[in-house]
């Protein structure tokens, strides 16, 4: 069973996150949501509050198979500044792991120097994450080697079956796509 990593950060997009989390369940991946500090609850953006399963710091690299971060710009400069999630990027994409990030969330990527030449983002983001290769809205997500990256709250059940894709199987995500109702899908 596929292990994926999902930090965080007080002020992350709640859609965004949970949507991510409950896709990935509903198709047998084992998801770890992670703190960056020592409180267990984590409030969203908008006031809701996620209780996480430990802290990042006591996750290696070499225990996952995929590094998710959801948006919401707040828990997205955490994200970036956070030492702990900033190595896990690196050592990830050293060892060409998968790495996954939607909405503001590619600005996290692009700080650790894992974000590749293609990449979508929330619209209004790629002017901070100040790098060539944004795609705009042509996709709802992105796949440039490693890391997958999606646009935002409307696309994250999109984002999380592109996961489910990758992680497990076509079936899979058909059979989660059909059972979603999320025909619009890419």
């Amino acid at each position: 069973m596929p292990r994926v990593l999902v930090p965080i950060a007080k002020g992350f997009e709640e859609i965004e996150a949970v949507s991510i989390i409950d896709v990935m369940r509903r198709a047998g991946i084992e998801v770890l949501v992670a703190s960056l500090d020592e409180h267990n609850d984590v409030q969203g953006a908008n006031g809701i509050v996620i209780k996480t399963d430990l802290h990042v710091n006591s996750v290696s690299s070499d225990e996952i198979d995929m590094i998710v971060l959801p948006g919401g710009w707040g828990g997205t400069y955490a994200l970036a500044d956070d030492v702990n999630v900033q190595n896990i990027l690196k050592e990830m994409d050293a060892k060409g792991k998968n790495i996954g990030a939607i909405c503001a969330a590619p600005f996290a990527l692009n700080k650790a120097g894992v974000l590749k030449d293609r990449y979508t983002c929330y619209p209004s983001a790629e002017d901070e994450i100040d790098k060539d290769g944004y795609l705009g809205d042509r996709f709802q997500v992105v796949q440039d080697e490693n890391i997958m990256t999606s646009r935002g709250p409307a696309t994250a059940i999109c984002f999380a079956l592109a996961i489910v894709r990758k992680l497990v199987s076509k079936e899979q995500y058909l059979a989660l796509k059909e059972g979603l109702l999320a025909s619009y899908c890419e």
